[in-house]
């Protein structure tokens, strides 16, 4: 039974990285079988990293960090309390893996790609840069592609028997504030997780990082990791208000019917460099900090898009913590009522829910129609 367990995770994590080489089939689902494998074999439990005198003193100090952000978690977030990012593990690369995402040149809607288990999903992951980038040569010319690197994914809580998710050098080094919720992002898509709806996933891990984040900070960060983190994040509300902003200007020009193609596709562009001397000027105001250089480089339709999935919904996920109390626990039965319900409806209450006086109502879990 626990070797038929394993082998069903295995092919639910290859079907969620998308992994392996340009070609699908047998070795599509093999590469990626054997990439995760590789990283789960890295991973060593975070006592023995720090016990180990080889062990830097700054990771040990940073894995000390994290062991606390995971005990609150868990005790003050309501998170799942298991084997996950209890162990850590180096890559030797940047990146958990490579996300390929595509949209049409004159849309803002990924493509999205189907797999066993988790569905459909606005993105194809792989471990391997390379074969991230053969597959995104792969697809049409007329789409929008990008590949950019991902610190860590989750995988849902399944391969937990066999470790759980590990820390990785991948994101162990950043900011206290940002360590913490990219750990509470991951352990989130354990608490909920629909098929077939990238945005509401991510919108609803993005406002656990949020909340839990602010919540951390607050109790347990003290000045120097309070003022970093305020540093890291203010740079990040400035772009992600330009990134929004450039998002509403492509949206209303693809909307637009008095455009034809060729008018459409000339003012994209007027409107892409735009929004690069605009990130340029942005950058000399923060002297000349480049965080932002590789996103702005590749930014296209699939970014903007994909950037869409992480955060529209943030705000009537955020309405919806309130509108329980501030507890998580009550937050998240209201979460996994919601989702219970049709993708459209889920996503419109949400919308109601950040713009209206709709944030006042509890979504409970007996209140709530069966999705189709």
């Amino acid at each position: 039974m626990r070797l038929l367990r394993g082998v069903i995770a295995l092919l639910f994590t290859a079907s969620l990285t998308g992994c392996a080489s340009p070609t699908t089939g047998v070795g599509y689902y093999w590469q990626s079988v054997t990439g995760h494998l590789q990283l789960m074999r890295s991973a060593r439990p975070v006592e023995a990293w720090i016990e180990d005198e080889k062990t830097p003193a700054a990771l040990k100090e940073q894995l000390a960090t994290a062991q606390r952000i995971r005990t609150f978690a868990a005790e003050e977030l309501a998170l799942p309390d298991n084997a996950s990012y209890r162990r850590y593990a180096d890559l030797q690369r940047r990146a958990a893996v490579y996300n390929v995402v595509a949209a049409p040149a004159l849309e803002l809607t990924l493509n999205t790609w189907c797999f066993p288990v988790v569905g459909c999903v606005g993105y194809r992951g792989y471990y391997s840069e390379s074969n991230a980038q053969a597959f995104a040569d792969s697809l049409p010319r007329e789409l929008d592609v990008a590949v950019y690197p991902v610190p860590a994914y989750s995988t849902l809580g399944w391969m937990n028997w066999a470790g759980g998710d590990p820390l990785l050098n991948t994101f162990i080094g950043y900011p206290e504030g940002e360590l913490a919720r990219i750990i509470f992002h991951e352990l989130a898509h354990q608490v909920v997780y629909v098929k077939n709806d990238t945005m509401f996933n991510e919108s609803f891990a993005t406002a656990v990082e949020r909340l839990g984040g602010a919540r951390w900070l607050t109790q347990q960060a003290d000045r120097k990791a309070k003022a970093e983190y305020a540093a890291f994040d203010a740079r990040r509300r400035e772009f992600r208000a330009l990134t929004l902003a450039v998002r509403a200007r492509l949206q209303a020009l693809y909307a637009d019917p008095s455009l034809d193609e060729a008018a459409q596709l000339q003012q994209k562009a007027e409107v892409m460099a735009r929004f690069r001397q605009d990130y340029e000027d942005t950058k000399q105001r923060w002297g000349g900090f480049a965080g932002y250089d590789a996103w702005v480089a590749r930014a296209n339709n699939a970014t903007f898009a994909t950037q869409a999935a992480y955060d529209e919904l943030v705000p009537g996920f955020e309405a919806l913590f309130e509108s329980n109390g501030g507890d998580f626990g009550r937050f998240y039965d209201a979460v996994r009522a919601l989702s219970k319900r049709p993708r459209a409806e889920r996503h419109e209450q949400l919308r109601r829910m950040a713009t209206s006086d709709e944030n006042t109502a509890v979504i409970r879990p007996d209140s709530h129609r069966q999705a189709s």
